[in-house]
């Protein structure tokens, strides 16, 4: 069952892989904004996995976000989701990624819960 207060966590190293250069977000070797943004959101689906009915998922509906510090290739950056709201099937989480020397980013996401079944076929019925 969900409540506030659930806690999820996501980590990575930044790799090439990831960063702003790779990813085409920016010129430079650093974690890149987008990959940022999927670590806070893996963050939040950690948060409530296992709170769900049988059937159920979450998607993510808004993000509010500012990242204010690089971390360069080799640091381990680690995000932490915290669910602050529940109301009926939407989501409000407080998040917050940090590197090893400190904060770099932080905001808020927003997730509704939807059945599996009926998002896949409305999201492939768009074909």
């Amino acid at each position: 069952m969900l409540n506030i207060e659930l806690i999820g966590e996501s980590e990575v190293v930044v790799t090439k892989d990831n960063t702003a250069k790779a990813l085409k977000s920016g010129e430079l070797e650093v974690f890149a904004t987008p990959a940022m943004i999927a670590l806070m959101e893996e963050a939040a689906c950690n948060c409530i996995a296992g709170h769900l009915e049988n059937g159920q998922s979450s998607v993510g509906t808004k993000l509010d976000i500012v990242h204010i510090s690089p971390s360069p290739v080799g640091m381990k950056v680690t995000c932490t989701a915290r669910l602050v709201a529940i109301d009926n099937r939407s989501l409000e989480f407080e998040i917050e990624a940090r590197d090893e020397k400190g904060v770099i980013g932080k905001g808020s996401h927003s997730r509704f819960i939807v059945d599996k079944v009926k998002f896949q076929n409305k999201a492939d019925s768009k074909k």
